[in-house]
C-alpha cells in the first residue's frame, strides 16, 4: 500500500483515542482556540476574516469573533487566526505548528456535519498525527529550502481530518490526499520582510484542505503515491525520497501528538529556549550595566532568528522572529507578552537589542530542541550566565497543565470555554463551543471587501 493508503486505512478506522492521548487532544484544542480569540480580539487577522465573511455562503461553519459562513471559509479565517500571533504549539521534530491548519478544518466540517465531540476529538487526532508525522519524515527539510513545513504538511493532515468526519470510503480519502498535495506549499519569504503572508499559511492549508476532501468526494482523483513518488510531496519539495517507514513506523502505537509543544511567548519557537535562559539570567544581572550578551543558537534557528538588521524589526510580526530584539525586552520588562509587540521603539529595548550577538553551536539534533545558554559581559568586566537544557512548555515540563490553563485563562477572558473543552468527548455536536466562540472579539475598525 502507499503511505496515503496506509494513513487513509490507519485514520478512517480510529475507533477513539487511547486515554493518555485523549488530554494532549483537549489541551491542544483549549490552546488554538484561546490564541484564536486573541487573535480576533487584537485585529491580527483581519484581512482573513473579512474577506472569509465576503465569501459568505451557506451558514455551515463559525469563524471565531463573527458569524456563520461556508466550511472552507471559515477554515480559511480560522486557520489564520490560530496562527496570526505565533503563539500556537509547535511539534519540534517535524518543526510544525501542528494545531493551526488542523483544527479549523475539525471545527469548520465538524460543524457542518453536527459531528459529536467524541468524532471531532478521534479526527482532531488523526490531522494532529498526521502533520506532525509528515514533518518529522524529513527534520528541517522543508524549511532549509524555503518552505513553510506547516502549510506544506497540514494541507495533507487538514485533508485527512476533512475526510474523516465527511465519511469518505477508504479510495476518496487517497483521492483528497492526492488532491492536497498539489495546494502543499508556502514559501518563508516573508519571514525576512516582515510580511503577513505566513500567518495566512495554515489558514489557506485548512481552507483546501476542506475543499480536496470535498473535491474528492465529487469524483475528483488525485496520485496515490503523492508521498513517495518521484514528483510527491518529499520529491519535490524536499528533494528527497523518503521511505514509508519514516512516516509510518508505530503509527497507532507511539504517538507523536503527545509531543507538542505549547509557547509561553508569541514568538518563533527557534528562540524560545534562548528566552528560557533570559528569563534566569536576568536576576543574576541586577540591575547593573550591561555591555555584551551572547546566545549560543542552533544554526538552523540562526538562520529564521538572527542576523543583520533584526535588532530593528520592521513591524510586531518581524519583532517575533528578531531573537535579540525579544530577548532586549524579555530582559528589560521581564515578561514577552502580546503587549510586548505594541511598541518596538522603545530606547531600552533597541539599545539592549543592539548589543546581543549570537555564536552557532551545532547541538545535535533538531533545532526547536535545542538548549538555551546565554551570558552577558558587565560594564564591570565581570560576566554571568544562565542555560536551560530545553524549552518549557514541552511534554516534559512539569508545569505544562498549569501554564496551559492560566494561558488559555489570559487569552479567553473566561472559564466557559474551557470548561465546554474539558466535555469535549461527551458533546452531542459543537452547538455550544461554537456559540460561545462567536464573539465579536475583534474591536478594530471595520472594513468592506468587495469579491
Amino acid at each position: 500500500m502507499t503511505v496515503a493508503a496506509e494513513l487513509a486505512r490507519w485514520a478512517l478506522d480510529l475507533r477513539g483515542i487511547p486515554g493518555d492521548v485523549a488530554p494532549a487532544v483537549r489541551r491542544h484544542l483549549l490552546d488554538g482556540l484561546g490564541v484564536a480569540v486573541a487573535a480576533a480580539r487584537s485585529g491580527a487577522a483581519r484581512p482573513a476574516v473579512d474577506v472569509a465573511s465576503a465569501l459568505g455562503g451557506p451558514p455551515e461553519a463559525t469563524i471565531i469573533g463573527a458569524g456563520k459562513v461556508g466550511a472552507p471559509a471559515a477554515a480559511l479565517a480560522n486557520g489564520t487566526l490560530v496562527h496570526a500571533l505565533d503563539f500556537d504549539d509547535t511539534h519540534a521534530g517535524g518543526l510544525v505548528h501542528a494545531t493551526a491548519p488542523v483544527l479549523p478544518a475539525v471545527l469548520a466540517v465538524g460543524e457542518e456535519v453536527g459531528a459529536s465531540g467524541a468524532e471531532v476529538a478521534v479526527a482532531l487526532a488523526a490531522g494532529l498525527e498526521t502533520i506532525c508525522r509528515l514533518g518529522a519524515a524529513v527534520p528541517h527539510g522543508f524549511h532549509a529550502r524555503g518552505l513553510h513545513a506547516t502549510s506544506v504538511c497540514g494541507v495533507f493532515a487538514a485533508t485527512l481530518a476533512a475526510a474523516r468526519l465527511y465519511r469518505l470510503p477508504p479510495d476518496q480519502a487517497v483521492n483528497a490526499l492526492g488532491i492536497a498535495g498539489s495546494q502543499a506549499g508556502g514559501l518563508l519569504e516573508s519571514v525576512d520582510t516582515g510580511a503577513s503572508t505566513k500567518q495566512l499559511h495554515p489558514g489557506l492549508a485548512a481552507q483546501s484542505g476542506v475543499l480536496a476532501a470535498r473535491l474528492a468526494a465529487a469524483g475528483a482523483t488525485g496520485p496515490a503515491s503523492v508521498f513517495e513518488g518521484r514528483y510527491g510531496l518529499y520529491g519535490a519539495l524536499a528533494g528527497r525520497r523518503v521511505g514509508g517507514a519514516a512516516v509510518l513506523a508505530g503509527l497507532g502505537e507511539r504517538w507523536e501528538l503527545t509531543r507538542i509543544t505549547i509557547k509561553p511567548y508569541p514568538v518563533c519557537q527557534l528562540s524560545h529556549a534562548a528566552l528560557d535562559a533570559a528569563g534566569r539570567l536576568r536576576p543574576r544581572l541586577g540591575g547593573r550595566d550591561v555591555d555584551e550578551i551572547v546566545v549560543e543558537i542552533h544554526p538552523d534557528a540562526a538562520q529564521f532568528v538572527c542576523g543583520p538588521g533584526r535588532e530593528r524589526p520592521a513591524s510586531a510580526y518581524a519583532a517575533k522572529f528578531s531573537l535579540p530584539w525579544c530577548l532586549a525586552a524579555l530582559l528589560v520588562d521581564g515578561a514577552l507578552t502580546v503587549a510586548t509587540f505594541d511598541d518596538l521603539d522603545r530606547p531600552e529595548v533597541v539599545a539592549l537589542a543592539a548589543r546581543v550577538r549570537h555564536e552557532l553551536i551545532d547541538f545535535g539534533g533538531v533545532a526547536a530542541c535545542q538548549p538555551g545558554r546565554v551570558s552577558a559581559l558587565l560594564a564591570d568586566g565581570s560576566r554571568v550566565a544562565a542555560a536551560v537544557e530545553r524549552s518549557g512548555g514541552g511534554p516534559d515540563d512539569p508545569a505544562l497543565d498549569e501554564l496551559v490553563r492560566a494561558k488559555a485563562a489570559a487569552n479567553l477572558g473566561d472559564e466557559t470555554i474551557a470548561a465546554t473543552v474539558d466535555e469535549l468527548e461527551r458533546l452531542p455536536d459543537l452547538t455550544s463551543l461554537m456559540a460561545a466562540l462567536r464573539g465579536p472579539y475583534d474591536r478594530s475598525p471595520a472594513r468592506r471587501t468587495r469579491i
